[in-house]
C-alpha cells in the first residue's frame, strides 16, 4: 500500500523521524521537489523515503541515507564539494543548496545530462556536471573542502583521498556493494582519518579502475 508522503515536506519529516537533525539540511529537502529528479513512472514514489531504479542496474540512494551523508560533512554554505555519483540530481540539489558550488561526476552521460536539464529547470547555478570515471575524481576542480561518494568501495579512491584539501571531510560506503559501512573521513596532512560510522547500508558498487592507498 502506497504511503501518503505526497509532498517535500512530507519528505522532511520523514528523514526527520529517522535521526537527521540538522535544519539546513531539512530545509533543502522540503525546498527541492524530489518529482522532478526520479523517472517519470516514479513520480508517485518520489516523497516516500526510500531508493528508486533509474536504470543502468543503478538506483537513487535513500533520501533519509543521502541526508545523513550530508548531514556528516557539516556544510556551512562556503564549501567547495565534489559529488561522485549525480544519478537524476536530486542529491546534487541538496548540495547546491547547502554548499556554495558543487563539481559532480558520473560515469554515464543520459544521467548527467538528466541532471543538468532538471537543475536547470529549478534554476540553480552553482553546479558543474562532468561525465567519467568517478573514481578519478575531477583533479582540475581540485581540492575540495568536502566530497561525497554515492557508491560503494572497499577503499577511498586513491585520487579522491588526494584531492581532499587538509582539514576537509570525505563520506564514502566502504566495502564491496551490497553491505556498507558508510564512514566519514578527515584528511590530516597526507592521510585520510576515520572520523565516524554514519550508517550500516546497502549501495551499488562504484565502478572505478582506481583503488586505494
Amino acid at each position: 500500500m502506497e504511503r501518503p508522503y505526497l509532498t517535500p515536506a512530507d519528505l522532511a519529516e520523514e528523514v526527520r523521524q529517522v535521526g537527521v537533525t540538522d535544519e539546513r539540511v531539512l530545509r533543502a529537502i522540503r525546498g527541492t521537489p524530489r518529482a522532478i529528479f526520479v523517472p517519470r513512472e516514479s513520480v508517485p514514489l518520489a516523497y516516500i523515503d526510500e531508493p528508486i531504479p533509474i536504470g543502468h542496474g543503478q538506483v537513487t540512494t535513500q533520501p533519509s541515507l543521502s541526508a545523513a551523508m550530508i548531514e556528516s560533512l557539516g556544510l556551512t554554505g562556503t564549501e567547495h564539494v565534489l559529488e561522485v555519483g549525480t544519478g537524476y540530481g536530486f542529491q546534487t540539489a541538496l548540495l547546491a543548496a547547502l554548499a556554495a558550488d558543487v563539481v559532480t561526476i558520473d560515469l554515464e552521460p543520459e544521467f548527467a545530462e538528466r541532471a543538468r536539464r532538471s537543475l536547470d529547470r529549478l534554476g540553480v547555478r552553482n553546479v558543474e556536471t562532468r561525465v567519467g570515471d568517478g573514481g578519478a575524481g575531477v583533479p582540475d576542480r581540485a581540492p575540495y573542502d568536502a566530497i561525497i561518494v554515492s557508491a560503494a568501495h572497499p577503499v577511498v579512491p586513491r585520487p579522491l583521498a588526494g584531492q581532499l584539501r587538509d582539514g576537509g571531510r570525505l563520506v564514502q560506503p566502504i566495502g564491496p556493494g551490497g553491505h556498507e559501512r558508510v564512514t566519514l573521513f578527515e584528511r590530516v596532512g597526507d592521510r585520510l582519518e576515520e572520523r565516524r560510522l554514519v550508517s550500516q547500508a546497502w549501495f551499488v558498487r562504484l565502478r572505478t579502475a582506481y583503488g586505494g592507498g
